[in-house]
């Protein structure tokens, strides 16, 4: 098992940057794809960003390439998610997620653990 919890959400307004944080705690962390995943208010949870074990391969949803960098520290068991530039439409709960293989995955069904999510707030 892996526990994720994810911190460093809050409200800040159109244009700012936050970094959002994701502790992982259990089996091995450095052996598996790391993603972030988004849900608005009525939506389904979309994909953000994904990073392979080794921090070598990343992938973005378009909506946030160039904006978003999302980065892995094997060390402290931790990965990241640093948005810049951020709009309104960024608003939402922001979930980390953790897969045992060590690709990349954009589907929400290959994901095999969660954490319970941090709110994003952006105001224009």
């Amino acid at each position: 098992q892996v526990q994720l919890v994810e911190s460093g959400g809050g409200l800040v307004q159109a244009g700012g940057s936050l970094r959002l944080s994701c502790a992982a705690s259990g089996r091995t962390f450095s052996s598996g794809a790391m993603g972030w995943f988004r849900q608005a208010p009525g939506k389904v949870r979309e994909f953000v960003a994904t990073i392979a074990w080794s921090g070598g391969t990343t992938y973005y949803a378009d909506s946030v390439k160039g904006r978003f960098t999302i980065s892995r520290d094997n060390v402290k068991n931790t990965v990241y998610l640093q948005m810049n530039s951020l709009k309104p439409e960024d608003t939402a709960v922001y979930y980390c997620a953790a897969r045992r293989q060590i690709t990349i995955a954009i589907d929400i069904v290959k994901y095999d653990y969660w954490g319970q999510g941090t709110q994003v707030t952006v105001s224009s």
